[in-house]
């Protein structure tokens, strides 16, 4: 069955980097595109970034748009995100989707807190 596994949230500082990571399997990872979302603390989850099956087409969400970098290493079953000048608002859950026989999958996501 299809299971995604994030990792590398934690707390950061404003101005600051994190990288995320999602193993998944259970599927043909490399027929599939992929995606980011995340759930802020009172919002709906939302789309942050997908990347194509082949990893040559990416695309984010405009409020992250040139800080955050969606990447996939199809060897290895894994994406990534990479996330630079994080603003407190950037603080959420964040989790790792999928889309395949008629349904989107999420994994149980990992915690990014930007704070002082």
């Amino acid at each position: 069955q299809v299971q995604l596994v994030e990792s590398g949230g934690g707390l950061v500082q404003p101005g600051g980097s994190l990288r995320l990571s999602c193993a998944a399997s259970g599927f043909t990872f490399g027929y599939y595109e992929m995606y980011w979302y995340r759930q802020r603390a009172g919002n709906e989850r939302e789309y942050v970034a997908i990347v194509s099956d082949s990893g040559v087409g990416t695309t984010t969400l405009e409020s992250v748009k040139g800080r955050f970098t969606i990447s996939r290493d199809n060897a290895k079953n894994m994406i990534y995100l990479q996330m630079s000048s994080l603003k407190p608002d950037d603080t959420a859950v964040y989790y790792c989707s999928v889309y395949s026989e008629g349904r989107r999958y999420f994994g149980k996501g990992t915690l990014v807190t930007v704070s002082c």
